[in-house]
């Protein structure tokens, strides 16, 4: 047995017992979790300071840097939202229907856990407290495996979490937690059938392609980000600036910031020195077709490639359209089906783009930036699916969980 399989086997035998706690021994976990993080704060933020010095001797960017720094006051964040979960209702057995057969035989549908679920995950620290939350709440044992770039920090999470349950008399390996960042601890976690119920990827097109393609456990597709703003021709220019800048500068380097922005050609001119000064101000480079290079500071002229990418960075790519169905077609191409954004006076245009993009959110007037399980309501997240099956957008607490029949009769028997 190899150790992926004696942690997947520890996963298992631990899920059955969550299964039998109630909701009140779940919260009490997690109260505990959140306690540990915030007394262990000065050891987590000393691993994580091996992590960032070995980031940048290895050349991390800014923004990538940004999402692997733990503070305390980002510790203090992470345990609210341990203790926002366990405020959260709980999932686990709800009825969603119940129906009585002619035959007398009492048939209910109700929500439970998946079981063990995996997850492979890069550089934000964040998901390994986020994602123990979630599934410990929905009931499910969970099998966490970070990068190495986080090692240091993810081990010492990890160690403080596993704690905390036992401090409450609860099985450690609710938590599971794999040392080993090899590539091939990964190839071997997306084929651990019989152990993992189901496996979700967290990070940049490479890894999520790679589990994708390679997984023979269920996959959760959590996609790439390669999120657009479209500015329509009747659109508040103040607005569409103030959006466009929040969606791309708040936090670059998240899956639900802004990579493309499309802008109508009947804009009103003064939008883009409008954008101009904003861009400067918040250091963001930009892209641009060769219309926009006419009226905006660009780096450079934006080309095909950059249409498709996820910059993950304070970069932007630009190109003017015709019309709302220019946008339209130009996002179907290159969109992700992650988020979108319509900014429009014309409640026309906003309902024939809401109707028209095929992506797990659609925004109008407002920041791609909200595509998230604490903005959406649902506590953390385990990430935001870009599939249209099991789960799609934030996944929260019920997108954890499945189903089953619970049938009751009375000595009934099939003719």
């Amino acid at each position: 047995m190899t150790e992926l399989e004696k942690i997947g086997e520890k996963s298992k035998k631990a899920a059955i017992f969550l299964n039998g706690a109630d909701t009140g021994f779940k919260n009490k976990m997690l109260i505990s979790i959140a306690d540990g993080l915030v007394k262990n704060c000065d050891r987590i933020v000393n691993e994580n300071k091996k992590d960032i010095q070995n980031a940048k001797v290895n050349g991390m960017s800014d923004a990538m840097l940004d999402r692997l720094l733990i503070t305390k006051e980002r510790i203090d964040k992470i345990a609210d939202g341990v203790r926002d979960v366990a405020s959260l209702g709980d999932p686990v057995g709800e009825v969603l229907s119940e129906t009585v057969r002619p035959n007398g035989l009492k048939i209910k549908k109700v929500r439970v856990p998946l079981g063990v679920v995996g997850v492979i995950y890069e550089a934000r620290p964040n998901v390994t407290v986020d994602t123990a939350a979630l599934c410990l709440k929905s009931s499910n044992a969970v099998m966490l495996r970070g990068g190495k770039e986080a090692i240091n920090t993810n081990t010492a999470l990890a160690e403080v979490m596993r704690s905390a349950l036992k401090d409450v008399g609860a099985d450690e390996n609710i938590i599971g937690f794999v040392t080993d960042t090899s590539r091939n601890s990964a190839n071997e976690m997306m084929r651990l059938n019989g152990y993992l119920d189901v496996l979700i990827p967290r990070g940049g097109a490479g890894l999520i392609n790679a589990v994708v393609q390679s997984a023979t456990v269920p996959v959760i597709e959590t996609g790439v980000g390669n999120c657009h703003i479209y500015v329509d021709k009747s659109a508040d220019i103040q607005k569409a600036v103030k959006i466009i800048v929040n969606a791309k500068a708040s936090r670059p380097s998240v899956c639900n910031a802004c990579e493309s922005l499309l802008v109508h050609r009947d804009v009103d001119k003064e939008f883009f020195a409008l954008l101009n000064d904003a861009f400067k101000g918040a250091h963001i480079k930009a892209y641009g077709c060769a219309q926009t290079m006419k009226m905006l500071s660009c780096e450079r002229e934006a080309d095909e490639k950059d249409y498709a990418t996820e910059f993950l960075d304070r970069i932007i790519s630009i190109k003017i359209v015709n019309n709302i169905d220019e946008a339209i077609e130009h996002i179907s191409k290159y969109s992700t089906k992650h988020s979108e954004c319509i900014v429009t006076n014309d409640p026309d245009a906003a309902e024939k783009f809401t109707k028209s993009i095929d992506a797990a959110a659609v925004y109008v007037n407002a920041s791609t930036r909200f595509t998230d399980g604490f903005e959406f309501g649902f506590g953390a997240e385990i990430g935001i699916s870009t599939q249209k099956l099991h789960a799609r957008g934030p996944m929260g607490l019920c997108e954890l969980t499945s189903y089953k029949y619970i049938v009751t009769g009375d000595g009934q028997i099939r003719n």
